[in-house]
């Protein structure tokens, strides 16, 4: 059956309201889903179906099928829109897509911050940040206008991260690739978690990206020096092994004068590693592993070897540069090109001064997701960006080594990581993929869920005010419980 995501969208709850929204046989979207069609004759079919038309009037006359394997063809098909469109609209909330496009999708002009040209169509870059939840305001408002709005207003490509993706792609407001023409063979030599999260509810695949985000801890090779005698990343690994190791290295590290992280750094390594969903059977549970992460993190706090910052601010940022004397961020490599700031003169990627290890526990941490837009006139360029930029080895090799990223391409990783191609600048020459790769085939998505991001963030917010001496552990529970009920009004929560 369809989803139905009207008055979804809009809602400050978000993934809860989805949640309700696609609960149950429901009827279609407001928004026009793509139009079904029943099987015509082979003489029919003969001479009135083409493929891509070439004109207006043909295109009012012919459709297009895409079907991805003989068992689909069995099914009802989507219609896709010929390539008429003259404007591409890209919805997205940073600049990483819009520099990854510029740098390595051949034919694409930049023309000012906001606009490219792919051969003679327009690419109009609509870039909302996400403080306040605002690209996800902006992208629902639009996406619920989607049916009516005029052929170069439509959105035609947008980004989700994985926290938020099956808010999208459970509804008809995404595309399957199937219906683009993408299929299995396609995306064979993509990691395996990286479709399960832009897999809906039908089994449909509704997204593609180029990232691999299995991530690790990143320490400073001068601190590590100081503090263990060396910078080798198996010596570093051997003292962050497991979390008693890494709480009994981050107390030497306090004694020689740095701070190891922020708690909010290790959390996604705990809550990656949970035994369970945030919510079962309607029931909020919080996982044992949350409380280690509680636990862990006071004690380090009360010993000055952590600090409670948030991620992002201005004082987390102070690590990047040595006089920050920190010890380690957490991240994927997607944190090496963007976080570190390794073209800024005196920061310690800039002098080659960070090296890489796993850490207590292997994690995934983000990512970004390439869909398309149910109603998109461009559907050809579309499948075009979506093959270029997330399959093609050759551009997935160039975006690894020019933009220090891990790409979703289990060959091209091999190939990194067996040669110096593979070598990193900003981690001294360091090569991590080898490191990277076996992380991202020990992911383990079984207890992702729609709750994730909302019940991460308000977990966070509640447990820094018992860090910081403003709640009791009690008290702290009791706000995030009170967090979550506001937010998600069909969880029992205890």
């Amino acid at each position: 059956m369809k989803r139905k995501i009207l008055g979804v969208l809009l809602s400050t709850t978000m993934v809860a309201g989805m949640i309700a929204g696609c609960g149950g046989n429901s009827a279609a979207p407001a928004a026009e889903a793509p139009a079904t069609e029943e099987a015509a004759s082979e003489e029919t079919a003969a001479e009135e179906t083409t493929e891509d038309t070439a004109s207006e009037d043909a295109a009012a006359e012919e459709t297009t099928e895409d079907t991805a394997s003989e068992d689909a063809a069995a099914e009802e098909t989507t219609e896709v829109a010929a390539d008429e469109g003259k404007v591409l609209n890209v919805y997205a909330w940073n600049e990483e897509f819009k520099s990854r496009l510029t740098d390595h999708y051949p034919g694409y002009e930049e023309v000012d911050a906001t606009h490219g040209k792919i051969g003679d169509v327009d690419v109009v870059w609509n870039i909302t940040p996400s403080d306040d939840n605002a690209y996800q305001n902006n992208l629902d408002e639009t996406l619920l206008k989607q049916a009516d709005a005029a052929a170069d207003d439509k959105i035609d490509l947008f980004l989700v991260e994985a926290d938020y993706a099956l808010k999208y792609v459970d509804t008809d407001y995404t595309m399957p690739m199937a219906d683009l023409g993408i299929t299995d063979a396609d995306l064979a030599d993509q990691y395996p978690y990286t479709q399960s999260i832009v897999t809906d509810s039908n089994g449909k695949l509704k997204g593609s990206s180029w990232q691999a985000c299995s991530a690790g801890l990143i320490y400073n090779r001068e601190a590590a020096k100081e503090v263990l005698g060396t910078d080798d990343p198996d010596e570093v690994q051997a003292a962050v092994s497991d979390w008693s190791k890494y709480v009994e290295t981050a107390k030497k590290v306090q004694e020689a004068g740095y701070t190891m992280c922020s708690v909010n750094d290790t959390y996604r390594v705990y809550s990656n590693n949970v035994s369970g969903k945030w919510v079962q059977d309607g029931k909020l549970v919080i996982d044992d592993n949350l409380m280690n992460w509680v636990n862990d993190s006071m004690e380090l706090v009360e010993a000055k070897a952590e600090n409670t910052y948030d991620l992002w601010g201005d004082d987390w940022a102070k690590g990047k540069t040595p006089d920050g004397k920190i010890f380690c961020y957490f991240g994927p490599a997607w944190f090496f090109n963007f976080c570190l700031d390794a073209d800024q003169e005196g920061t310690i990627a800039n002098q080659g001064g960070w090296g890489y290890c796993v850490g207590p526990q292997s994690y995934f941490w983000g990512g970004t997701w390439i869909c398309a837009a149910t109603g998109t006139d461009n559907a050809s360029l579309v499948k075009d960006i979506i093959l270029t930029m997330t399959t093609d080895k050759a551009v997935l090799k160039d975006i690894a080594q020019k933009d220090a990223d891990c790409v979703n391409s289990k060959t091209v990783l091999a190939e990194l990581a067996s040669d110096d191609s593979g070598n990193l600048e900003l981690l001294g020459g360091q090569n991590p993929y080898q490191q990277l790769a076996e992380g991202a085939e020990k992911i383990d998505l079984s207890n992702l869920s729609a709750y994730d991001q909302g019940c991460n963030e308000e977990f966070q917010n509640a447990e820094k005010n018992y860090f910081e001496g403003n709640a009791t552990p009690e008290e702290a529970l009791d706000m995030f419980k009170k967090a979550v009920m506001e937010k998600y009004p069909e969880v029992t929560v205890d």
